[in-house]
Order: structure tokens, then sequence, then C-alpha cells
């Protein structure tokens, strides 16, 4: 599936975040992913602190796409949804975690939105993916 991440000169640069700007798809199967939370496959909450659950969010997604035959690769949008998110002191726990599983220039396009609450107590965040597969 042809895909290509935009980031022009004249919007900000999200790379250094772990996202891109712009995601464009031809052609293709879209994925809607069901929101992804610190839960393992026997309900556990993974985590305590945002780092750990956001990975597991992310290991989740990786593990649904690749139930379809896809990727993290395959990935084009995410919204991440986050309990009293800090960006003062949590810009970076979410732009690291971005960047270790979206790496060489495969930056889904994002959005970061801080919440009161989840549907678990405990959950400190959550994952929607949207992907294109061929």
């Amino acid at each position: 599936m042809p895909k290509e991440c935009v980031n022009p000169e004249s919007l900000f640069s999200g790379l250094k975040y772990g996202f891109s700007q712009i995601v464009t798809s031809g052609g293709g199967r879209t994925v809607y992913l069901s929101g992804q939370t610190p839960f393992n496959a026997q309900e556990q909450i993974i985590g305590t602190t945002r780092s750990e659950q956001m990975r597991q969010c992310l290991r989740n997604i990786q593990s649904a796409m690749e139930a379809i035959g896809g990727s993290l690769k395959d990935i084009v949008s995410l919204r991440i949804y986050m309990v009293n998110y800090d960006p003062d002191t949590e810009i970076d726990v979410i732009a690291d975690g971005l960047k270790e599983f979206f790496a060489d220039g495969n930056s889904p396009a994002t959005t970061w939105i801080g919440i009161s609450s989840l549907a678990v107590k405990g959950f400190s965040i959550e994952i929607e993916a949207t992907a294109v597969l061929e």
C-alpha cells in the first residue's frame, strides 16, 4: 500500500515528538482499532506509570495488527487519550514511546487528548488507531 508521511515546512515538525503532520494512503482496506488500554490478555493492568502503560497499549496495537496480517507500519493515525495529562512534565514520555514504536519515517498522524477518566480505574492512557492495509 503506498503510504506517505508528510511534514511540510509550513507546519511545526511533529517528528521530534514521534508523529507526522499528514499521512496519505492510496487504496487498501481501512482498519479501525478500538481504543487499546494497558490491559493484557488476562485483563490485568500492565504498568503503573504513563510510560509503562503507553508501551502496553502500543504492544496491544501491534498484536492486533499482526492478528489481521498487518503491522505498525500500516497505522496511519492515532488518538491518544490520557487521564490528567500534564504537558509540562509528560510530553517527552509520550514522544519517546511513539518514537520507539514508530521509527524509520513511519510516524502516524497523531492527536493527544487530555481527559478526566477512562473506562477502568487505574488506566492512565488509551490509544485508538486507524490503519490501511493493502
